[in-house]
Formats: structure tokens, C-alpha cells, sequence
């Protein structure tokens, strides 16, 4: 690099001159270039710390910065170096290097050692009006090698694992949250500064059918044939007709169902045949409720059930040919009054769009990013926890069992409930209580109801203090007009009335609103409304549901958009995914204000960039009980926590049921259902039951001498116990900046086959779950990664990695694997998480290779931890002297000072137990 031969100080800022024209300025953390493109008029490098750098592109030379919510402010480092040539200007850490063209303005990345890491291709910035002000539609494109492995990018249900050549529209709704968190396989992360709806892929979007060219049963041009019939008299047809769309996704567009057609006796079949406009791989895509199915030439692709009000989505790969048709057939079957469908397609990539990954998103006045390096998966996702807040460490009680349904609807049957856990020995830490605790009109009163809820605080009483059980409430941002509460918030300014002038009606029949998260004013009434009305009794946990928010479900974007304008932020478009992170915000330091003693935890739908830090979770919406939905639970569990965000779970059971498991016609399958879906959901960070219709606790599924009945109970038993392991993991996830939940890629970055695979997934670093997914499967393909050896985690029998087995399954179990060179420690069963001392505890030792696992334990439910209150003991296995040793640190009030470890060390040809009394003073011994 050559030296700067002009230099002028200009405000505390170094201001770089070639000829006439500053080429860029270097400022304390950073440098603003200013390219020669016509469009992007600055660009602006902060280095943020030795692996991140942001990242911001304007189309002014005076950049105006846009509002974060999900970054906290952060000390930059000043130790980076800037270098310049005649056609690029460069910043450097000690770590990595970012490099700008002057004459674009396209950023590339590269390792300390001059290894490109990956670079920008293209980015824009196009004028759009706002509601009332301009913004700028923004596009950042980055290269993208065929051998790259993208993942993040939040909780998607299309049963995805690697979302290279994947096409997303990324926004918050029902089962879908958007993280703007992108993990890729090349060793960094891109953090998306941005709060719109955004598009992300190739560019290509998914059209209506008619974008294809079409064909009737009979072969004439221009549409498809459909007919609509009763369901339950195939003779009794409503209406056919041509058509070219097939189109019922929203409020909106169901109204275009022909007059005569009756959703609640329906069936609609299309066939007729497709031909490409080019020869390819063309991709459909299914958003569908009720019964739907699709075939092509003549095969079966697509055959799911989702409740009719809360569409699956789907993509099916179809090759079609510009010069040959292809018979296409497609079933839909409502199945309920108000159902939602529609099948778009999006035409094959071409060679250039195979080759770069690009965000597209509605509204932003700079291209904002963060660019995150790291050697490892763990350290890129360390990074972004740097950017948006560490974890805080769950409550104890978070990691046990909790009971849940659709609904509890008295005080009686909450009781009730828990008395037959604790008379069945059934272990439970939490039971929740879900919406409608209020009188019917008056949603968001946040009152019980005193026909149904004589008395809540001595409910609490009881629960916490007889049955040793935490109380979880359902509560909502949103009103009902005509209530105190609503009245309370609407004299202040605090609500977003367009739905409320418009009229409209929720599912309830009710007209509603919700308040206006972006005012912090508004966030802070609204935890007074909670502290005074409910935290006041005793509430141990906050269920946050519909946060996106959802006024009412299946409403059009365009409707979503207009709703929640105006705002305090002055935009809906531009602010449309933050409500569910300001939402938490409201509550976590609402509530830590109020009690800094007891540890916050919230449940919610939805999230953005950041939430962890207000103690919260994600559980993936109202999913179908179906075995369907049940396997696309991995990869969207595993591509959320990518994101950053460690704390998932899922309604294990499932949320809607068909009405054949309902009426009891196909009860067998449904029991062996809910037992595959606990078994997997015991090795989640959460593990909680939830659902519809038939009662979902493990006693009202199945009798207790049933198979089923024990493999669930089986599986909350062993849930917990692998408690001290579980806790010790959330100690990580605060402290290291851990993940719970990780896909094999991350542990296995070197093992290629690892990268797709949708249906496997780990348990912290050591612990492989494959879950079951087939009625009536009692074995399945297991993928063994490579590099190491595994050890069943019930009969500890030896399996060399880098193969794929045939694991049985028999319905007590799935097939569970622990990596060679792990520690694991067990305790008992318990029927609470503190119920005992862990006064004796298993440490189970698996091979013969260098192991290490650090046992945390604390006070369980306060902050004293963040004053290091806390202790670990530290547990070592040294495979070339065969020694293992224990040694903790730290201290708290109430720990054990004595204890006995049993160490089970298992090798390859034998397992030895030893007894070891421990006593806070460093102890070894040798197998």
C-alpha cells in the first residue's frame, strides 16, 4: 500500500485528498469512502471489534443513520490500520481486512493472510415513498461460491436445511420469525440492520401459475380446468371453470372463491398441464390449509394437512420443458369455514443467479450490515452476540417439564391438573395458562375472570408453595375497545386505532388494537398494566403469544402494513418486523425494575435481532400435529439457533389436530404421535407439551399400561435426569456465548454430508437426536458424523462415525448418540428441578480421548449470578494417563459443600465405576 501524500485534519477527522476530489475520510473507528458509482455516494467501514466490521452504503454524501433497535452501543477498537491505492481504500485488523473499490463502492472481505472470505457483487439504493416520507427499496448482493452452506436466517417450516439456492420472504408471522442473522459455511455471519420485509435469494420471486404457460384437461391454452365439489358427494359439483390463478392466501383474496362453492363441504381440483418457458427445474410453492395435495405427471409430490386457517408452506421441484407439457393435478380440501390457499412458481436459476445470495429489502435509508468472522460456527454466533446482548441464564425451573393446553379454563382444572402430576409422580416444573382467563369482551383487561377464577393469588399460592409448580400467563398486546384499559392507553396516545376506525372484527367478534410498541412511553404503561394487574400476583413467567402482532390472522400484508400506521417511528413498512423485540423490551425492564431478584423469562411467537437479551424464548407457532410438521421442527430449530437466538421449543404434540385423531377414529396413531414428539422434545433447550383438542396432559393421551404412556413419562423422567448437564449448557449460552440446540455442521464443519441433512440434530456439543417421524417406525437411518466415535446413549454399544446405520427405535426410545471424548453428568429423577440437592450425581466418561465438562450451579432463580455468585466444578478427563479430576471454583449461598460423583468410564472393550467424595478441594483418580 502507498503512503497518503495529502493529509488535512478536518473535525477530529483524517481527510485523504487525491487531486481535487477526497477519495475518503478516516474517523476514529473507521473510514467513509466516497466511489465513483452514481448510486452509492458513501460508504462507511466501522470496525467494531477485531472480527466484526459494519458496514453502511448511501446514496447521499452525507450519510444519515438509520434506527437501530437490535445493536447495543459498544466500544469500536481504534486498533486497526488503513491503507489506500489508486483503486482501493482498505481497513485492517488483526484478524481480518475489508477492502473497498472507489470506483463501486463493493466491499470485500479477506482473512489477516489475504484469503478472500467474501465479497459484495452488487448493492443499490432505489427511491420509494414511505406513507408519508422517501425511503429507499435496497438491494445487497454478495458472491456465493457452489460449494458455500448458508444457514440463520430465524425459524422457517419448509423443512430446509441449507438455504443455498433458496428463495425466502422474511417477516414475522404465525410459525414464521424472521432473525436477520445469515451463519454461512465460509466462516462468517451477516447480521442484516434492518427492519422491513425483505426478500431473500437470487433475486428470482415466486408468480402466479399463469407466468408459466398453461393448459386445460383437454389441451386448450391459457388455463387450467378446475372443478368445485362437495367433499362428501363427488356427484354434487358446485361449479368449474377455466382458470389461470390459483389464489385464496388472505382475507382479501378468498373472497374470489366462487359464490356457489362452500368451504365447510368443499373440494377443488385443478388439472391440466404445464410447460416452461425455458427447460429447467421449476419450483411451486404451496401455501395451504386444510387437505392438500399435488401431482405431476401422475406422481404424488405433495400430500399435507394443516388446520384451515394457519397454511403450511411448501416447495416442490417440478422439471418442465419449453417444448414438452407435463400433466399437473392439484386437490384442495378446505376443511373449515375460513381456509387459505394458493400455488405460485418461480422459474429454474441461471448460471450468474447460482452464484450470489442477495437481501432485498422494502425500505431503509443505507444499506446496513454487520460483517461477522469467525473460525468457527460458535465464534461467528459469539459475535453476534457481542452486536445484540448476551443470554441471560434461564431459571432452573425453565429447563424442566412444562404442562400446557389450548386451554385451562378454570382455576379448578389448573389444579386440578397439577394434583394429578404430583399424585402420578409425573415430574413438572410449570403449568401455563393460555388466553381467555378474562371475561370473553374483555381481552387485554388482564383480569380473571371470577366465574371461572374465584380467587388467582391463592391459586398461585397453592401451586407454588403445596405443589411446587410455576405459573406461566398468556398475555397479549391488545386491546378490546369499550375496557379500562383500552381507555387508560387511548388517552394517552398509546394505541394504533386504524383497525379500530376501520371496525374490524378479530375471531372473537370483538373489535381490537393492539398499542404502539415504538413509543417507549406506551412500553412503559404497558408493564404498569402487567405489574399491577398480574405480576402483582405472583406470575412466574410471561407468554407472549401472537407478538408479531396478529390483530387477526391471514389479513393481507398490504392490510398488516396499514393497521400499524402511523406509529411513533412514523413508518409501518420500515419498522414491520421489530414489534415482537421492542415488545419483550417492555416487559424485561419493566420487570426487572420492579424485582431485580427474580430472573425474567418470557415465551413468545415472534422475535428479532436482540430478543435473547430480554430473557426470552421462541417457540415455533401453532404447527399441525402432524408427522410432517413434526420432522420440519429440526431443521427450523436448528436454523433459528444458528441465528443467534438460543432458546427454542416447539408445541410437542403438536398445536391443531385433524378431526380423525379428535373424534378418536385413528387413536393408536395419534398416542404414538405424542410419544415420538416428547421423546424429541425432552432433548430441546425447552421442552414443553401444548395443543388443541384431545387433552394434552401424558395422563388424558394414554392409560398407564399402555407403550405410549410410558414412553412419555419416560422421556419428561429423563429429561430431567440430564438437568445438571441442561444447566451447565445454559451457563455456557451466557457465559461463552453458547448454543443450545446445534445443527452437526457445527460440530462436524468438516464433514460435508452433514451440511443437508434435515432430520438430525444435536443437544449442546456431545448429545446426537434423531428423531422418529413415521407411524409405526421402530428404526430409522442415522448419519454418524465423521472424526469421531459413538456411543448409544442407552446401551452404551460403540459405532465408528462417518457412516450411516440402521438405529432401532423401539416406541420407548429414539435413537440418541453421545460423541466419543464427552462428559456427561445425570442426577435423579425428579419431581421438580429443585426438589433434591444434588448431592450425588453420574459422570459418565465416553472414550478414551481428552474430555472436559464444567458441572454450573447457582442460586436457580435470581441475578446473583451477574455478581459471580456461582460455581463450577470443573471435571477432566486426561486419556494419556487415564486420569480423571475434578476441581471447582466459586461460591454461592446454599451450595453443597460435600457430594459424591459416580464415574462411569466407558472404552471400548470395558466400563469401570468408581465412587469419588467430593468436597471442594481438587481430587483425581485413575482407571
Amino acid at each position: 500500500m502507498k503512503k497518503y501524500f495529502l493529509t488535512v485534519f478536518v473535525m477530529g477527522c483524517t481527510v485523504v485528498s487525491f487531486g481535487q476530489q477526497a477519495s475518503f475520510v478516516k474517523k476514529a473507528d473507521g473510514i467513509i469512502v466516497y466511489p465513483a458509482d452514481k448510486n452509492i455516494k458513501a460508504v462507511e467501514l466501522k470496525v467494531v471489534s477485531n472480527n466484526i466490521i459494519k458496514v453502511l452504503s448511501s446514496a447521499n454524501n452525507t450519510i444519515k443513520p438509520d434506527t437501530s433497535f437490535m445493536i447495543l452501543p459498544a466500544n469500536a477498537i481504534n486498533t486497526f490500520s488503513v491503507g489506500d491505492d489508486a483503486a482501493t481504500v482498505s481497513v485492517s485488523t488483526n484478524t481480518i481486512k475489508a477492502v473497498v473499490a472507489k470506483s463501486t463502492g463493493l466491499v470485500s472481505f479477506f482473512t489477516k493472510e489475504g484469503k478472500r472470505i467474501t465479497k459484495e457483487s452488487a448493492k443499490s439504493l432505489q427511491p420509494v415513498q414511505l406513507e408519508q416520507y422517501a425511503s429507499n427499496k435496497i438491494i445487497q448482493q454478495f458472491s456465493s461460491p457452489a460449494d458455500e452452506a448458508l444457514y440463520g436466517l430465524g425459524q422457517h417450516q419448509e423443512g430446509i436445511m441449507n438455504y443455498k439456492n433458496t428463495n425466502l420472504v422474511l417477516y414475522q408471522n404465525n410459525t414464521e420469525v424472521f432473525i436477520p442473522f445469515l451463519v454461512s459455511n465460509k466462516n462468517y455471519g451477516i447480521l442484516w440492520d434492518n427492519y422491513s420485509i425483505t426478500d431473500f435469494g437470487d433475486g428470482r420471486t415466486f408468480n402466479d401459475i399463469n407466468s408459466i404457460k398453461l393448459f386445460d384437461k383437454n389441451g386448450a391454452a391459457g388455463s387450467l380446468s378446475a372443478v368445485y365439489l362437495s367433499k362428501t358427494d363427488a356427484a354434487k359439483i358446485f361449479t368449474t371453470q377455466k382458470e389461470n390463478t390459483i389464489d385464496y392466501a388472505d382475507l382479501d383474496m378468498i373472497k374470489n372463491i366462487p359464490a356457489a362453492f362452500k368451504l365447510e363441504d368443499g373440494k377443488t381440483i385443478w388439472e391440466g398441464f404445464v410447460q416452461g418457458n425455458i427447460t429447467g427445474d421449476y419450483t411451486f410453492k404451496i401455501w395451504s390449509g386444510g387437505y392438500f395435495k399435488f401431482w405431476a405427471n401422475g406422481k404424488l409430490l405433495t400430500d399435507r394437512w394443516r388446520q384451515c386457517w394457519n397454511p403450511f408452506t411448501a416447495y416442490v421441484t417440478v422439471p418442465l420443458s419449453k417444448d414438452k407439457k407435463t400433466a399437473v393435478k392439484i386437490e384442495w380440501i378446505p376443511d373449515g369455514g375460513e381456509s387459505f390457499m394458493s400455488v405460485k412458481v418461480m422459474e429454474p436459476m441461471t448460471a450468474q443467479q447460482k452464484k450470489i445470495y442477495q437481501f432485498q429489502s422494502e425500505a431503509g435509508d443505507n444499506i446496513n450490515y454487520y460483517f461477522v468472522y469467525g473460525k468457527t460456527y460458535d465464534e461467528i454466533i459469539s459475535g453476534y452476540r457481542r452486536l445484540t446482548g448476551k443470554t441471560p441464564v434461564v431459571p432452573k425451573w425453565v429447563l424442566g417439564f412444562w404442562q400446557s393446553r389450548e386451554r385451562y379454563k378454570s382455576q379448578d382444572d389448573i389444579l386440578t391438573t397439577v394434583k394429578t402430576f404430583r399424585e402420578k409422580k409425573i415430574p413438572l416444573d410449570n403449568i401455563v395458562q393460555d388466553w381467555q382467563y378474562w371475561k370473553i369482551n374483555e381481552w387485554g383487561s388482564q383480569q380473571f375472570d371470577p366465574a371461572r377464577y374465584s380467587n388467582p393469588d391463592s391459586m398461585i399460592e397453592v401451586l407454588h408453595n403445596q405443589y411446587h409448580t410455576k405459573f406461566m400467563i398468556s398475555v397479549w398486546a391488545k386491546f378490546y375497545t369499550g375496557i379500562p384499559n383500552f381507555d387508560l392507553m387511548q388517552r394517552q396516545g398509546f394505541l394504533l386505532n386504524k383497525n379500530v376506525e376501520d371496525g374490524r372484527k378479530d375471531w372473537l367478534g370483538y373489535v381490537n388494537t393492539s398499542y404502539d410498541v415504538h413509543n417507549p412511553a406506551a412500553r412503559k404503561q404497558f408493564w404498569q398494566l402487567l405489574k399491577t394487574n398480574l405480576y402483582s400476583k405472583k406470575i412466574d413467567a410471561w407468554w407472549m403469544d401472537a407478538s408479531e402482532p396478529d390483530i387477526h390472522s391471514n389479513m393481507s400484508i398490504a392490510k398488516r402494513k396499514d393497521i400499524f400506521y402511523p406509529n411513533a417511528m412514523g413508518s409501518a413498512i420500515k419498522y414491520f418486523n421489530s414489534y415482537p423485540l421492542l415488545n419483550s423490551q417492555a416487559i424485561y425492564e419493566g420487570q426487572r425494575a420492579t424485582n431485580d431478584n427474580k430472573r425474567v423469562f418470557i415465551l413468545t411467537r415472534s422475535g428479532y435481532a436482540g430478543i435473547q437479551r430480554y430473557g426470552s424464548a421462541i417457540w415455533s407457532g401453532d404447527i399441525g400435529s402432524t408427522w410432517a410438521d413434526m420432522k420440519n421442527q429440526v431443521s427450523a430449530g436448528i436454523n433459528f439457533s444458528i441465528s443467534g437466538v438460543p432458546y427454542w421449543t416447539f408445541d410437542a404434540g403438536g398445536f391443531a389436530v385433524e378431526n380423525r385423531y379428535v373424534q378418536g377414529k385413528d387413536l393408536d396413531e395419534w398416542k404414538e404421535l405424542q410419544a415420538r414428539w416428547y421423546e424429541f422434545g425432552s432433548f430441546l433447550p425447552l421442552f414443553r407439551a401444548h395443543g388443541q383438542a384431545p387433552l394434552r396432559e401424558p395422563f388424558n393421551i394414554a392409560k398407564e399400561n399402555e407403550d405410549t404412556y410410558k414412553a412419555i413419562v419416560g422421556s419428561i423422567e429423563r429429561r430431567y435426569t440430564l438437568l445438571p448437564t441442561l444447566y451447565s449448557i445454559a451457563a455456557d449460552v451466557h457465559f461463552k456465548n453458547g448454543t443450545f440446540l446445534k445443527g452437526m455442521m457445527m460440530e462436524f464443519p468438516n464433514d460435508k454430508k452433514v451440511e443437508n441433512i434435515n432430520d438430525q440434530l444435536m443437544c449442546g456439543p456431545s448429545i446426537l437426536v434423531n428423531p422418529i417421524y413415521n407411524y409405526k417406525e421402530r428404526s430409522r437411518k442415522v448419519y454418524l458424523p465423521a472424526g469421531t466415535n459413538w456411543y448409544g446413549l442407552y446401551d452404551n454399544k460403540i459405532f465408528k462415525g462417518g457412516q450411516t446405520i440402521d438405529a432401532p427405535a423401539p416406541i420407548n426410545t429414539i435413537p440418541v448418540f453421545v460423541k466419543e471424548g464427552s462428559i456427561l453428568v445425570t442426577g435423579p429423577v425428579m419431581q421438580y428441578s429443585t426438589e433434591k440437592p444434588a448431592d450425588t450425581l453420574t459422570v459418565t466418561i465416553y472414550g478414551n480421548k481428552d474430555a472436559f465438562f464444567s458441572l454450573y450451579e447457582d442460586e436457580n432463580e435470581n441475578y446473583n449470578y451477574e455478581q459471580g455468585k456461582f460455581s463450577k466444578i470443573n471435571l477432566t478427563y486426561a486419556a494419556q494417563i487415564k486420569t480423571f479430576t475434578i476441581d471447582g471454583t466459586g461460591e454461592f449461598e446454599g451450595m453443597l459443600k460435600k457430594r459424591v460423583f459416580n464415574v462411569v468410564f466407558i472404552d471400548n472393550t470395558a466400563t469401570v465405576n468408581k465412587q469419588l467424595n467430593y468436597s471442594g478441594n481438587k481430587v483425581a483418580i485413575k482407571f
